[in-house]
């Protein structure tokens, strides 16, 4: 006769053989593209669930307003009017690879390697200020062979995660700590407006000043940072002659029209000619040539003329509903840290766009900030689609069932339920 400890095994491993088929049967009875998901389609918020079709048609409409501002210009200048839109679908289908990717991984892991990620985005920043290819005046790109990196937008997924590592523990982290991350952070701003960039600055700054606000830190803090901000910001425009001309253009532009003043006016033109209901898809006559860099920090500009103001509200209510959800994603969250990521990652999405706006109908300074998912640019397109990855997945992990402690939990249920009966 077969001991108790032997039937005990074959009783185990009856069990577990078992379990697997089961798994394996439910793996084999899902689509191909339920395999992929991090979480059951059907257990996702309504929040994710949302901001994954957002992001679709945002990426969409992204692809079609590009290829309306350059296919003209790349026909003249590239010989090729798809130019530039083929070779924003080669990093865009990079991007959603790199979103997936990011929402499948535990938030925790993410805040584990962004202290690392950010101290090699310092480093790869200062490079670009010694081996970095210089345009329009400033050094922002590393170039790796086709490639050109930009190092201040790739960190900025990382800003937002170690930000929210800092700040949601503030009143229980040491002294030390605290002195060591602020400093990364000053000296990430500091790099960033040598290249000179002041506008990657400015963003980076007021999210990480948001965060801190957020979290709760005491006013008194928080406006000697703000006014500090204010004054290294103004003393970068009083430093660098070419800020100084944009703030004296932005002004009044119409007193150098065909100087430093004449891209900002051909913006307001385009914008201006857009009326109500637009010119129509593809009819815009500012970006033939009339409005520089149409298919990047200008892009809005040709939108606008060819949308109108009804189209220009439309994405204002659309990045609104952006933030809307961020900030449901934020109250839903099971831990600060979430949290403050979701509010860090909703508050870069919706203000660069804004930013964006603002700068093109000359509400402020022209800056180099792109319209994310819009602009034409790989960099811009991978950092934007990681935030909304990291948006997600604080969506998926507030319903408790991957992520954190309670996915150890069911870890630690399931193998109970494994176990023989004693």
């Amino acid at each position: 006769m077969s001991s108790p400890t032997v039937i005990s095994k074959r009783s185990r491993s009856s069990r577990q053989g078992t379990l697997r088929e089961q798994q394996k049967a439910a793996a084999e009875s899902k689509s191909f593209w339920e395999r992929f998901l991090p979480l059951d389609w059907s257990l996702w918020p309504a929040e994710a669930r949302l901001l994954l079709t957002l992001t679709a048609i945002w990426s969409l409409a992204g692809l079609l307003v590009l290829a309306s501002a350059s296919w003209w210009v790349a026909a003249r200048e590239q010989g090729e009017g798809a130019y530039y839109v083929k070779r924003q679908l080669v990093w865009m289908a990079a991007s959603w690879s790199l979103m997936s990717f990011t929402a499948s991984i535990n938030l925790r892991r993410w805040l584990k390697w962004a202290g690392p990620a950010l101290w090699i985005g310092c480093l790869l920043i200062a490079a670009t200020l010694v081996m970095g290819t210089t345009v329009n005046g400033a050094s922002r790109w590393l170039v790796i062979g086709p490639i050109q990196i930009q190092p201040s937008e790739l960190v900025k997924p990382f800003v937002v995660l170690q930000a929210a590592n800092l700040f949601a523990h503030w009143k229980r982290t040491g002294l030390d700590q605290k002195l060591l991350w602020l400093g990364s952070f000053g000296i990430l701003v500091l790099l960033i407006l040598k290249q000179p960039n002041l506008s990657t600055a400015a963003l980076s700054g007021l999210l990480i000043w948001l965060m801190a606000f957020s979290a709760g830190l005491p006013l008194f803090q928080l406006f000697g940072t703000a006014i500090g901000g204010a004054l290294l910001g103004t003393a970068s425009i009083l430093i660098n002659e070419y800020q100084r001309l944009r703030v004296i253009s932005f002004l009044n532009p119409w007193k150098d029209p065909q100087g430093d003043g004449y891209q900002l006016i051909q913006s307001l033109l385009a914008i201006g000619s857009g009326g109500v209901f637009g010119q129509g898809f593809g009819l815009s006559t500012q970006k033939l040539q009339y409005l520089p860099i149409q298919s990047t920090d200008f892009i809005f500009a040709v939108y606008a003329e060819e949308f109108g103001l009804v189209g220009s509200l439309l994405l204002l209510l659309f990045l609104m509903l952006i933030g809307y959800l961020g900030l449901r994603v934020a109250l839903r969250c099971r831990s600060n840290q979430a949290r403050l990521v979701a509010i860090g990652c909703a508050a870069l999405l919706v203000g660069q766009s804004v930013m964006n706006v603002a700068v093109a109908s000359g509400a402020m300074p022209t800056t180099g900030l792109p319209l994310p998912l819009v602009s034409y640019g790989g960099n811009s397109l991978l950092s934007s689609l990681m935030i909304v990855g990291l948006l997600i997945r604080c969506s998926l992990e507030s319903t408790g069932l991957i992520g954190g402690r309670g996915q150890a939990q069911r870890l630690a249920s399931d193998q109970r339920r494994s176990r023989p009966d004693r």
